[in-house]
């Protein structure tokens, strides 16, 4: 056997062995990561959490988007109220109220012979309140139109006076 593989026995009572010196190296890396390591921030506790808010100023309306908005706004307003008006009348007419009218004033104006001549729908027909409903929606959509335009230049001037309104915002809970 040779010198180095060898190893008397007191030689080897005088060496650490493997576990003591694992444990010393182990023991100094701890220390040498300690003295080096920044301090450990306190753990959060995730909980919830406050929706986050924003403070804006709305300063300055473009006109052109709101007249653009108003006019289709309008549009759709006057179409639903040229067709709440078709519907109104046709069910009058489907019900009999322009017959009852007309025998009312029959019996009021005419007394005893029966030869009327009024006729409600004369004053009053389909063609022509729905042709009075058409002219006065054609004139809305160009007020409105117009109003709401006059109303962004408005607020413009107004918002480069005094500085706009100011908005918050805030992000949904869940």
């Amino acid at each position: 056997m040779s010198e180095r593989t060898a190893t008397s026995p007191e030689r080897a009572a005088d060496r650490p062995s493997l576990a003591e010196r694992l444990q010393s190296r182990l023991a100094g890396a701890a220390r040498e990561h300690a003295a080096n390591a920044k301090p450990e921030a306190s753990p959060r506790r995730p909980g919830p959490r406050a929706p986050r808010r924003a403070r804006l100023r709305l300063t300055r309306v473009d006109p052109w988007s709101v007249m653009k908005t108003a006019f289709l706004l309008s549009v759709a307003f006057g179409v639903v109220t040229f067709v709440a008006v078709f519907m109104v009348w046709s069910v009058l007419g489907a019900a009999g109220v322009w017959d009852s009218i007309n025998s009312a004033v029959a019996s009021v104006v005419e007394g005893d012979n029966n030869t009327s001549t009024f006729d409600v729908t004369n004053y009053v027909g389909m063609s022509r309140v729905l042709g009075f409903t058409l002219l006065v929606s054609v004139i809305d959509v160009v007020l409105l139109t117009a109003i709401a335009t006059l109303g962004a230049f408005l607020y413009n001037m107004a918002a480069a006076l005094l500085g706009g309104i100011e908005v918050t915002l805030a992000e949904d809970e869940h």
